[in-house]
């Protein structure tokens, strides 16, 4: 009888919240509220909930921390030279372009967060496919694909899922992982090298001048997340004709990506375009430090070489970062408060999201349904499958981070795996970093919100995105899957 209601809740679980009917917090709470009510250990739900909660405050406190100490250097400028010089690097290449937009996306991903990532992205690059007619779907691919992979960091949300339903320490799952992930970025670098070569084949290679010279489509690139459409309806419009030159509709392609204004007519284009025009990033932005930049970038080498390091445990170094950036980057107690309120909705639904999931797996777990339901999984697999369980895992982990959500997959089916895994002698934490292998791909589901903020700001049908990039993705995850068995990590 456990073993089918913890298949129904679980099954309830996913359809309310892939249908959308209740949203992934109240759907954390009120089912399994529901379903040990159902099993006749209500009386016990307090219990399980007060557990959950304090195994998982260490996770909550480090998402938070994570997400407000990413946002404050993205707010103080530390990433505006990066993009500004991925896209001096770009020029007119077609696969220098490709090659940027991948580089630009990991290193913006490191945030955290997909929405920021490719509004950033987007923003940056879109003028410059617009302007040489590349193909936009390789930029949504490669950027999506860049993202998956990097999705997998600690204060990204699959790690930290895993260690809070699994009741592991992140740090232990993602640092042997490094070097796994690390081949999947590589090979999404190859990746966008590769079509960058077929973008070149198929378009030829222009000097920026040229480049000046091309007709733009009349639309560019708006902001906004929920853009869909072009000319007056999806973006600003660019509408320079007759006695506008080249260099003006690139200026405004320019300034609608968030890279400034043209400095007049008679200036250089092509030293415009090298010095202010590709910005990606409002320069002008009040928040921005560049006094401060080395003291941000030192501090942030500090904190990513701690958490390899171990020296600290993830959750302490990211207070201690969070709290000295905003001392020293903002010194006024209100410019403070701005920056905190800035994040604090990414902040609220992020913590809130796991401190919801308390209800969840300590239902699961203190009901005794994932015991159950785990006896079922070992049966139904092959005894000579068992000794393979973190591969079973990170091979089913492709198609269920795709036709389900993260909350779904790792609140709902991981720990079953991890239960099945373990009566076959397979450590939680190779169950954990296997169950990483599928995020390439899973960054392209329709399941995933950030998905629609890239097709919708780079105007691409969300089919025409899919058709393209599946198939890579795809190759990522294999390939991070095939790294973390060879290192032997899973």
């Amino acid at each position: 009888m456990l073993t089918i209601l913890g298949f129904a809740m679980i099954a309830t679980f996913l359809v309310l919240i892939m249908t959308k009917k209740m949203s992934p917090i109240a759907a954390l709470v009120l089912i399994p509220a529901l379903f040990c009510v159902a099993v006749g250990q209500g009386a016990q739900l307090g219990d399980y909930v007060i557990e959950g909660v304090g195994n998982l405050a260490p996770t909550a406190a480090m998402l938070m921390f994570a997400i407000v100490y990413f946002g404050v250097m993205i707010d103080v400028g530390l990433f505006d030279p990066i993009v500004r010089g991925i896209l001096k690097f770009c020029r007119a290449d077609p696969m220098r372009i490709v090659v940027g937009t991948a580089v630009l996306a990991a290193i913006v991903s490191l945030d955290g967060d997909g929405s920021t990532t490719f509004m950033i992205t987007v923003s940056a690059m879109y003028p410059l496919y617009k302007r040489l007619k590349m193909s936009l779907v390789v930029m949504t691919g490669v950027a999506a694909t860049a993202n998956g992979v990097m999705n997998t960091l600690p204060w990204g949300g699959p790690t930290a899922r895993a260690a809070t339903a699994l009741k592991l320490d992140a740090s232990e799952i993602f640092v042997p992982m490094i070097p796994a992930l690390a081949m999947g970025l590589l090979a999404v670098f190859v990746l966008a090298y590769v079509l960058g070569l077929r973008e070149r084949k198929r378009l030829g290679m222009l000097t920026l001048d040229e480049a000046l010279a091309r007709e733009p489509e009349q639309e560019t690139v708006s902001t906004g997340a929920g853009s869909t459409r072009g000319g007056s309806t999806g973006g600003t419009s660019s509408t320079g004709t007759g006695g506008t030159g080249g260099e003006d509709r690139l200026r405004k392609d320019a300034a609608a990506s968030g890279g400034g204004t043209g400095t007049g007519a008679d200036a250089d284009p092509a030293d415009e375009a090298d010095d202010d025009e590709f910005q990606g990033l409002d320069p002008n932005r009040s928040t921005l430090r560049p006094k401060l930049y080395w003291f941000n970038a030192g501090l942030t080498a500090a904190l990513l070489t701690a958490m390899i390091m171990e020296l600290m445990p993830i959750p302490v170094l990211f207070l201690l970062g969070a709290a000295l950036a905003l001392t020293v980057n903002f010194p006024h107690m209100p410019d403070q408060r701005a920056r905190i309120a800035a994040h604090a909705d990414n902040v609220l639904n992020v913590s809130g999201m796991v401190f919801a999931a308390a209800v969840f797996t300590g239902v699961l777990t203190g009901t005794g349904m994932v015991e159950n339901m785990a006896d079922w999984v070992v049966g139904a697999v092959p005894d000579a499958m068992g000794p393979h369980m973190a591969i079973v895992t990170g091979l089913l982990s492709l198609p269920l981070t795709y036709f389900m959500s993260n909350d779904g997959f790792y609140f709902g089916v991981l720990p079953v795996l991890a239960e099945a895994g373990a009566a076959h002698g397979v450590s939680p934490l190779e169950i954990a970093r296997a169950s990483l292998a599928g995020q390439a791909l899973h960054m392209s589901s329709p399941l995933v919100p950030a998905v629609y903020v890239l097709v919708g700001m780079a105007k691409v049908e969300f089919g025409d995105h899919t058709r393209f990039t599946v198939k890579w993705a795809i190759l990522t995850s294999l390939v991070v899957l095939a790294a973390g068995v060879l290192f032997g990590i899973m």
